[in-house]
């Protein structure tokens, strides 16, 4: 009895960006598709007219004819019609999307190309070519479904970043106009107080902005950090400036224990890192307690605990804090609600573990640590 060999899918790649093509065909490769490349849209229709592929992946934007043009003129061509069609683009939005749907585009993968994804994504599309009538009418639903859903979060993304861009200049504003106050001579030292505390706020406002904008990044697999050698003492002191106006506030004293003079990481990630965590431990302190920060080597990484006195987090309830918007609640005695106003803590886990580092809690009988590790440089 004779084997029947499995038939070789090919995969047409259309795009004018090298590295992308080289990145495609390695990766299909190596899982035993053969791969045709075209460097634009134009060279990609006369491949598919001279032997039609399996698959085409296609980028949107290219010189001359476009991923548009180009899947249009496919579809047109023998057996175009029905060969799945995914487009590749850097442009996130909803317009893109649109667009692609509508000239007949079977799937919609961002930039840059990740390969567990695009395989996934490819390997699917060669399924659905041979799935039976009812399978690929059920088929047909989850993929509105899943495009509305797409189109939705899309939709989300455009409106935080419009959000976001809206909010910095007011902010600023506010800030410069807070900052002439405090430099006038005869304002009142209880009205010099209230300038230091909006000015505090802003910070603050301005930092939540900032981790808003990172976090849409790594989901996007766009966080990428600039980590490099760091003098410890600068960043902690910026951050405890900062925070000094809420400390008071609460009359929670702020102790500081430095045990290294350097750390390896992005100076700006850090710092928002390291001030989310301390205004969280102000914020769940009680009145006349102490929050420590304390900073040190071990043995591959540097090490960062911030340690308040309030009640505690319960063990079950520990990975939980770090999920957005997410409340921690517990009967026990030693554990407190805690709530988490939005993202800070949220994007104190990715922006850590975007540096190859981890973030935990341990108990600190009483309260809580928050404990981080980041790996030291090469």
């Amino acid at each position: 009895m004779g084997n029947t060999e499995k038939a070789v899918a090919t995969i047409l790649v259309v795009d004018d960006n090298e590295a992308n093509r080289v990145l495609a065909k390695h990766t299909l490769e190596d899982e035993g598709y053969a791969v045709v490349l075209a460097v634009d849209g134009a060279e990609g229709v006369a491949a598919f007219g001279r032997a039609p592929a399996d698959c085409v992946l296609l980028d949107v934007r290219m010189p001359g004819v476009d991923g548009f043009t180009a899947c249009e003129r496919i579809r047109e061509l023998p057996n175009g019609a029905e060969t799945p069609i995914l487009f590749l683009t850097a442009q996130r939005d909803v317009d893109t999307f649109d667009r692609a749907m509508l000239v007949g585009g079977d799937d919609f993968l961002t930039k840059p190309l990740r390969p567990a994804e695009l395989l996934v994504r490819v390997r699917s599309a060669l399924e659905l070519r041979r799935v039976s009538g009812e399978l690929r009418a059920h088929y047909d639903l989850l993929k509105r479904q899943r495009d509305d859903l797409l189109r939705l979060q899309l939709q989300k993304e455009r409106l935080t970043a419009f959000v976001v861009h809206d909010l910095k200049t007011p902010l600023g504003a506010m800030d410069l106009h807070a900052q002439l106050l405090q430099r006038n001579p005869k304002l009142p030292a209880d009205a010099q107080a209230s300038v230091a505390a909006i000015r505090g706020e802003v910070r603050q406002l301005a930092r939540m902005i900032s981790n808003l904008l990172d976090l849409s990044k790594a989901d996007e697999g766009q966080l990428a950090p600039e980590a490099s050698d760091q003098a410890v003492r600068p960043l902690i002191d910026e951050v405890l400036s900062e925070l000094k106006v809420n400390a008071a506030d609460r009359e929670v004293q702020l102790k500081t224990v430095v045990e290294t003079e350097r750390i390896h990481a992005d100076r700006d990630l850090f710092q928002r890192v390291l001030a989310n965590l301390v205004e969280n431990a102000i914020r769940y302190s009680p009145r006349h307690a102490a929050v420590s920060i304390t900073i040190a080597d071990v043995p591959g990484a540097t090490e960062l605990r911030v340690a308040d006195a309030g009640r505690g987090i319960a063990p079950e309830l520990r990975e939980k804090i770090f999920n957005a918007f997410m409340q921690v609640e517990s009967n026990s005695e030693r554990t407190v609600a805690r709530a988490s106003r939005g993202l800070g803590l949220t994007f104190c886990k990715v922006a850590v573990e975007a540096h190859g580092g981890s973030i935990w809690v341990e108990d600190a009988a009483p309260g809580a640590v928050f404990c981080l590790r980041l790996p030291h440089g090469s």
